[in-house]
């Protein structure tokens, strides 16, 4: 089951990253539009949804190699007990407000879909398309705090720091 988890974070984060080359891509084409006089319409939109895209399918992977920002300063200074109570609770409230944004991402783009909502750009694109990445990033950011939550309660969990510690100079 580990390696299957891991599997999905790190899949979440190589789409995120084609997302990311994605936005590169429609942002070059406006470019060279101006450039040599042609256009192609939607680029704006569509570098948009792709940056939409990898931002919601980074959380996961993002979460998982303790990227994401912490605030510290009160859990460096409890040990024991104490620290691992802080943690469970803020894992349990991360957790039910990442099932709250999964819920409301699933609904609206089902709705999307349902009401064949399109965008209202010259591009029109069904709306439920670039909000699925959205639905499905927040849905793996569940599973991913699921997963710290019962490591932590487990006492299994690690928490991971960032490779390379940020200095401020």
């Amino acid at each position: 089951m580990r390696t299957l988890l891991d599997r999905l974070y790190s899949a979440a984060g190589v789409l995120a990253a084609l997302f990311l080359i994605g936005t590169l891509v429609m942002v070059l084409i406006g470019i060279a539009g101006r450039l040599l006089n042609f256009h192609v319409p939607g680029t704006d939109s569509y570098a948009g949804y792709c940056m939409a895209a990898a931002g919601f399918l980074a959380l996961a992977h993002t979460l998982k190699r303790g990227e994401h920002i912490r605030v510290t300063l009160l859990v460096e200074h409890l040990h024991g007990r104490a620290q691992r109570a802080l943690e469970l609770w803020a894992l349990g409230i991360s957790t039910l407000l990442a099932a709250l944004l999964a819920f409301y991402s699933v609904r609206l783009s089902l709705q999307s879909w349902q009401f064949n909502d399109i965008s209202t750009g010259n591009d029109a694109t069904p709306l439920w398309i670039p909000q699925l990445t959205m639905a499905v990033g927040t849905v793996i950011l569940l599973v991913a705090l699921v997963d710290d939550l019962i490591l932590e309660w487990k006492g299994a969990r690690l928490p991971k720091a960032p490779e390379e510690a940020l200095h401020n100079e």
